[in-house]
């Protein structure tokens, strides 16, 4: 196997790279780069059920049940009863949590234009349309 030529191992060492460099960013804010991730999309919209959270961010619940554990110990987020469903809650940030979240959003921002330097603005659109479409049709494949 030529691993030049393997998308497989060409994407896992691109996402391992990508997950090094996000980490090395937020590490300053004592948080993991999902949590960073978890937080912004919350600054983007806070109060967000568990449902409607797992479905942003793209977790299953078992692992998102994990980070929105770890970030209520933090004290970084909250979760509060539905008003609209009893049998649902809302993750919410706290004062402390929208404060981590503006800058993890602000470091994410920041970690994509550095990761992604060298490239011209086409390549860019190249990228994110290509790994869309990576993405579609590899969902499409294990529906069958």
């Amino acid at each position: 196997m030529n691993p030049d030529k393997c998308i497989f191992f060409q994407l896992a060492k691109a996402n391992q790279l990508g997950g090094k460099f996000l980490a090395q960013k937020v590490a300053g804010l004592n948080i993991t780069p999902v949590q960073a991730l978890v937080l912004g999309f919350l600054k983007e919209e806070d109060a967000m059920t568990a449902v409607e959270l797992g479905r942003k961010t793209e977790l299953d619940s078992a692992t998102l049940t994990g980070i929105i554990d770890r970030l209520e110990t933090a004290r970084l987020i909250e979760r509060r009863s539905n008003p609209d469903d009893r049998r649902s809650i809302r993750i919410h940030l706290t004062r402390r949590g929208n404060e981590v979240g503006a800058e993890a959003s602000r470091l994410i921002a920041e970690a994509n234009q550095e990761f992604l330097r060298g490239l011209s603005e086409k390549e860019m659109r190249v990228l994110h349309e290509t790994i869309a479409k990576l993405r579609r049709q590899a969902v499409s494949i294990q529906a069958g």
